[in-house]
């Protein structure tokens, strides 16, 4: 009785000391009453996963330090695209319309340039996509830099491979970044017969045992490819077989979009690769004017921001970034997301536009790869319906695309998804468009997709049985920590 006794009383005491830590160090309410309830709840078990994954241990040590390495690495770079950061304030007035406040938020916060004549190409899902990858991959002369959350090696991440082989024995210098977590498939062996061919590939994080845990809480969900310093891909789609629909009898369609942009925009992106390889791989990178190469004349007047974000962030841009593109429309909200935890100011401000008369319209997975994030989601309809939005169940197959629409002026696409690991924990990255054709482009897509979508019935939703929501309920309160 006497040692269980002393058991009892010390993890009492450490439990305490861990509620006090959370309550201290946990900014966000919604995980602090998370990781409250989990420790509370869940004796010894909610401790330890809160230990392992709720201390930013990584985010305190390594990533201050990639931060200061960041604003180095972007005072360099400016010197070698001033020209377009000229545009900047003053400029995004003009560019931008009734968006300029949040052209200058990104400016201000992120140092990210508003940049002028870009042409763009949107790709609609993998079959789209990897035909202009490929493509883009066998006319690089110089440079091939890929970034990428999950790449399977599959007969579409091989296709890719191979040619990034054949490239570096050509002389392009090839870099590959990938996540650890994210690309189980790539072995040691195939590393060792990429790396004697001439390309450097590196995980973001090393997944090891004793790191396990923390590392696999920063995930590196960036998917960017930069051929040249002047062409360059991002969005939703990562290198995977399954985001090829090619009809295959029984295999799950793929709805996601992507985008290729030329011109000045391009830089950002490079910038943001060059600080994340420095990070992985340790070693010292000094960009030249090979790495920002001359778009030459582009006839467009689209502009081009990129808002990106992780721990090694000073503010959660890509949240900012979206906020502020909801409080500034005036008409029309349309958005796709694949994963839907917005939390508090989110959620609000979805409300706010939707009840001041905005036409607020969300398309969410009908077929979703996740039973709990899907149950999480769900909460979360009952107080839109009410204020008037407009929510969408895709049931083609799993809508991947991560997208956003205002007024038809404004778009974003990237690699954000609206929960709190997109916001708080991921490293991301979106293209924000200010366009009228080009959101004219993602408006088709978009009403294209409400035809393969069923709305949900405010009044059937509303009305459902108790025992209906209650697994979303629970599943709400832990969401924040998943």
């Amino acid at each position: 009785m006497n040692w269980y006794l002393i058991v009892v009383i010390a993890y009492v005491i450490i439990l305490v000391l861990v509620l006090l830590r959370i309550l201290f160090e946990t900014h966000n309410s919604n995980k602090t009453l998370a990781y409250i309830l989990l420790c509370l709840f869940i004796p010894v078990g909610g401790v330890i996963f809160y230990l392992l994954f709720g201390v930013n241990y990584w985010r305190k040590k390594r990533y201050s330090k990639k931060m200061q390495e960041n604003s180095g690495v972007l005072v360099n770079i400016k010197k070698d695209v001033a020209q377009y950061d000229k545009l900047s304030i003053d400029a995004a007035s003009l560019s931008a319309g009734q968006n300029a406040e949040l052209a200058k938020m990104l400016i201000k916060d992120l140092g990210s340039p508003l940049t002028c004549a870009n042409k763009l190409s949107l790709l609609v899902n993998g079959e789209h996509k990897f035909p202009e990858l490929l493509k883009a991959i066998k006319q690089a002369k110089y440079h091939i830099h890929l970034e990428y959350y999950i790449y399977e090696c599959d007969e579409t991440g091989m296709s890719v491979i191979e040619l990034l082989i054949e490239k570096a024995k050509q002389g392009v210098k090839v870099r590959f970044i990938y996540d650890d977590f994210g690309s189980p498939t790539i072995k040691k062996k195939l590393v060792r017969r990429m790396t004697s061919a001439g390309v450097e590939i590196y995980p973001f994080h090393k997944v090891t045992f004793y790191l396990l845990a923390n590392r696999l809480n920063y995930r590196n969900h960036r998917k960017i490819v930069i051929i040249d310093g002047h062409t360059a891909f991002t969005g939703g789609i990562n290198v995977s077989s399954k985001y090829v629909n090619n009809g295959e009898p029984k295999k799950l369609y793929w709805r996601d979009t992507h985008l290729t942009i030329q011109g000045p925009a391009v830089y950002y992106l490079q910038y943001l690769f060059i600080t994340d390889w420095k990070f992985c791989s340790g070693k010292q990178f000094t960009p030249d004017a090979s790495h920002f190469a001359d778009p030459g004349k582009v006839d467009s007047d689209c502009f081009v921001q990129i808002a990106a974000g992780g721990p090694d962030s000073p503010a959660p841009s890509v949240l900012y970034s979206i906020l502020q593109a909801i409080y500034l429309a005036e008409e029309e909200i349309l958005i796709t997301t694949p994963y839907f935890i917005p939390g508090d100011s989110l959620l609000d401000a979805l409300c706010v536009a939707a009840m001041s008369g905005v036409k607020v319209k969300l398309l969410v997975p009908g077929i979703c790869d996740s039973k709990f994030v899907n149950a999480a989601s769900k909460s979360y309809y009952g107080k839109l319906l009410e204020a008037g939005v407009e929510i969408y169940m895709y049931q083609k197959g799993f809508v991947h695309a991560k997208t956003i629409i205002t007024d038809g002026k404004l778009s974003m696409i990237g690699t954000a998804n609206m929960d709190y690991r997109s916001f708080d924990l991921n490293f991301e990255v979106n293209a924000v468009i200010y366009s009228k054709s080009f959101a004219e482009q993602m408006r088709e897509v978009f009403f294209g997709d409400l035809n393969d979508a069923e709305k949900i019935d405010k009044e059937r939703w509303l009305s459902r049985s108790w025992t209906q929501q209650l697994p979303e309920k629970v599943a709400r309160l832990f969401s924040p920590v998943m």
